[in-house]
């Protein structure tokens, strides 16, 4: 990707070829976008229900129709292979589905007001409403599918939303924002805002923005909410994780190494936030996991994301792949054993295994966003489960053991939003509330947690309706 004044390229990062241009806003022009939005808010506001979600269930129709054409688009701009990203559009198809259904459902209580002495004869319920114009910040790694869940929801609850996708592979989304205006979308309801750092720094400031919904890293997070707080905005923060899978002296060694296989090395080219990054083996089987998951590894594919055979494609950009080749280096010299991979071409990045991986290195209490996968032993479960919560971060984790009492004492124990059992971390369904705790920034995501954070209570007390 290469900026002008005016322009971004957004290329292939495999092959460096140019996919085309957006806009590189100015602010007067995100000011001017931010204030029309307002007009498009009071359109969406003033839809009944049903009429919100028969437009989310048109946007969703007409994602099915360009599927493949989207799914190729997404995969040259982002690097994940092909087969990857038509999975990516199937789920922010379900999403938008679910946020329709969602739209019909946004319930209000009735509160007994006879608990209160005096009140006896008085009724009170509360009604939600949307919160105004939600912003959107998308990451680059699953830019289609985690729009979905936000822009799709801000709709479904009465927003009109300002979407900023990702500079470096931002071409999906201007693809979905011209089927939202073909679906008949009120003006002004759903826009797009393509820049840099400064775009989003305005989304985060504008008294316009009544919240901002944001995908990214700790430290965007941290910023974003400090600059959101001057307007009192409602800021929603799924930050970074260094999800860790702990493997039991009972666990299933061959399908423990297929999901730090899927799960890290052969998923998203290793740029998920919830990808297996941290590997705690019991020591009594270690030996045995190590050789599995080396054998597995060894049968990846490397190359073009755009052919059906490619497991692993390129990463994000080039610099990208030189800091996962930094942080490997790191733990090499910190004592580490390279076993696989650990080589850089250009922005690719080959599958890498490290075994004898220090505990206390600072380099595996990193994020590394690629294809890499440490190995640390343990002799006592409790000292795994010390090490994985040691973590800043505490997004999920995963255990294997056929022990569902062990699975069930680690899972409670495990500081983190969600744990998964005899499976990998890099597990997210759009129906189940997804997000973690500490420096992953607390707040959970799904479709009906969502909505449901996207509006406002409000509450109406009839006096004397039982006199």
């Amino acid at each position: 990707m290469s900026e002008s004044p005016s322009r971004i390229d957004v290329t292939n990062p495999g092959t460096g070829e140019l996919l085309g241009q957006v806009p590189d806003l100015s602010e007067e022009q995100v000011i001017t976008i931010v204030a029309n939005a307002g007009s498009g808010q009071r359109a969406v506001a003033a839809m009944p229900a049903h009429a919100r979600a028969e437009l989310l269930l048109d946007v969703a129709s007409r994602i099915e129709a360009a599927r493949d054409e989207l799914a190729r688009l997404l995969a040259a701009e982002n690097g994940k292979p092909l087969g990857q990203t038509q999975g990516e559009v199937d789920a922010a198809i379900r999403i938008f589905r679910g946020c329709a259904a969602e739209a019909t459902r946004i319930f209000g209580r009735q509160i007994p007001l006879d608990a209160v002495p005096g009140l006896e004869a008085h009724l009170a319920v509360t009604v939600r409403e949307p919160l105004g114009v939600v912003a959107a910040i998308v990451p680059f790694n699953y830019p289609v599918e985690l729009y979905a869940h936000k822009a799709a929801a801000a709709i479904a609850a009465g927003n009109a939303v300002v979407v900023q996708p990702p500079s470096r592979c931002p071409l999906s989304l201007v693809r979905i924002d011209e089927m939202f205006a073909a679906a008949g979308a009120p003006r002004y309801a759903h826009q797009l805002v393509t820049g840099g750092v400064r775009v989003s720094q305005l989304l985060a400031e504008l008294p316009g923005i009544a919240a901002v919904t944001l995908t990214g890293s700790t430290t965007a997070g941290r910023e974003i909410a400090r600059r959101g707080a001057a307007t009192f905005k409602k800021v929603l923060l799924e930050l970074g994780g260094n999800d860790a899978l702990i493997v039991c002296d009972d666990a299933d060694v061959d399908k423990a190494a297929e999901a730090v296989v899927l799960g890290r090395l052969a998923r998203g080219n290793g740029q998920i936030c919830c990808a297996v990054k941290r590997v705690y083996v019991h020591e009594g089987i270690h030996d045995r996991f190590v050789e599995s998951l080396l054998a597995q590894t060894a049968k990846l594919s490397v190359g073009d994301q755009l052919l059906p055979s490619t497991d692993v494609g390129p990463l994000i950009a080039e610099s990208a792949a030189v800091a996962v080749e930094a942080a490997v280096g790191r733990l090499v010299a910190d004592g580490a054993t390279l076993a696989a991979g650990g080589s850089r071409d250009g922005a690719f990045f080959t599958p890498t295994v490290l075994v004898d991986v220090p505990t206390q290195s600072p380099a595996l209490a990193e994020e590394i966003f690629g294809p890499v996968a440490p190995i640390a032993r343990f002799s006592d479960i409790a000292d795994a489960v010390r090490m994985a919560n040691e973590s800043p971060y505490g997004l999920q984790a995963a255990v294997f053991t056929s022990d569902i009492t062990r699975a069930f004492q680690v899972a409670k124990r495990l500081d983190v939003g969600g744990v998964v059992i005899n499976g990998s971390t890099a597990l997210r369904a759009e129906n189940l509330p997804f997000g973690g705790t500490k420096e992953t920034g607390g707040y959970r995501e799904g479709i009906h947690e969502t909505v449901t954070d996207l509006t406002r209570q409000k509450t109406m007390v009839v006096m004397g309706a039982f006199a």
